[in-house]
């Protein structure tokens, strides 16, 4: 399965280091949706580009695109094409029969509350072997996001990066879907 993640990236970077695009950024995590680093360090991917794209930019909605959106901590923003084994284990938390099974509602997954997410994929963790959880995006229920652990580190296989530009088509879809207007 191809997935993408969206991430300041430094080329220099190898891939055990911060910002390279399979580094598991353990230590600056515990703010994030599935996060908890006292256990692991996760990755937060996605079955399209754009839905990546929309993840880095929702924040600047009232703002216009402009090429400093797409710059974090000095690096540019870039685009990982990332192969996960489709063997890979997967919790489907879009899955009516795993919902059921963990005892959750739609709602208690889509929530935006920390408290009911991380406690979810922490109980995911401890109670499988599986790769990471599969959920839908906040901002369009027909995109999936992942959450990879870093127990898959060595599964994962870049396939390639990309650095976003003004003109780059997920920037433009993101934008767009967004509301974001070209800049001046």
């Amino acid at each position: 399965m191809i997935l993408y993640r969206c991430f300041a990236w430094n080329e220099r970077a190898r891939p055990d280091q911060p910002d390279s695009p399979v580094f598991f950024p353990r230590e600056f995590q515990g703010d994030g949706r599935h996060d908890n680093p006292d256990a692991y360090g996760c990755l937060y991917l996605s079955d399209r580009e754009v839905s990546g794209v929309v993840e880095q930019l929702a924040r600047f909605r009232t703002q216009r695109l402009i090429d400093a959106l797409l710059v974090r901590r000095g690096h540019r923003l870039a685009i990982a094409r990332i192969e996960l084994p489709d063997s890979a284990e997967v919790i489907d938390l879009d899955d009516p029969a795993e919902l059921r099974r963990r005892r959750l509602r739609p709602s208690q997954v889509a929530t935006r509350s920390r408290e009911i997410t991380q406690p979810q994929a922490l109980a995911v963790y401890e109670d499988t072997r599986a790769a990471g959880i599969r959920w839908w995006s906040i901002h369009e229920s027909l995109w999936a996001n992942y959450t990879i652990f870093d127990r898959a580190v060595r599964r994962l296989r870049v396939q390639d990066v990309r650095v976003l530009t003004l003109d780059d088509r997920a920037v433009l879809d993101a934008a767009d879907f967004l509301g974001l207007p070209p800049g001046r």
